[in-house]
């Protein structure tokens, strides 16, 4: 296919693809008699794969030497094995992180639902509420700010 249909059928540019030649993540492709790219459908799985490395976070430095490690077949099965190891570490921990934040979220939104609705909800929780960007409770549009005065920080001297 050439180079055109690839990006249609990748959903990469043109401009990408050759750029993506051009730094090593693909490899350069058969030209035709007239110069054109010439693709091989095998490399729509290669795009796909380092369209999800790039979805898991991994960086362009990364997949560039995955991409180098594979031009080098099967001598360097073991080193990509070990790296996409290391970085499936980073995405579960990405994942639990991003877990733990959505759980924040729910709760966070399940909160102003109740309180849009009338319901009641625990004092602390209504505080928090108010109080999330900077606002004190009872004190409409003031900010809360440590007092500075000596004695009435917990770290200042008597």
């Amino acid at each position: 296919m050439r180079i055109g249909d690839l990006a249609e059928k990748s959903g990469l540019s043109t401009d990408t693809l050759r750029y993506y030649e051009k730094i090593g993540l693909l490899p350069k492709p058969l030209r035709d008699a007239g110069g054109r790219r010439i693709y091989d459908q095998t490399i729509l799985r290669w795009i796909d794969f380092l369209d999800r490395l790039k979805a898991t976070g991994m960086g362009i430095k990364d997949r560039l030497r995955y991409a180098d490690l594979r031009t080098k077949g099967g001598a360097s099965l073991t080193e990509r094995r070990e790296m996409l190891e290391v970085h499936r570490v980073k995405v579960r921990e990405d994942i639990s992180r991003l877990a733990e934040m959505l759980s924040v979220l729910d709760e966070k939104i399940d909160l102003y639902r109740r309180m849009e609705a009338g319901e009641p909800v625990d004092p602390a929780f209504d505080n928090c509420a108010r109080t999330e960007h900077g606002a004190q409770p009872g004190l409409k549009g003031q900010t809360h700010e440590p007092s500075t005065q000596a004695g009435t920080r917990a770290d200042a001297k008597p």
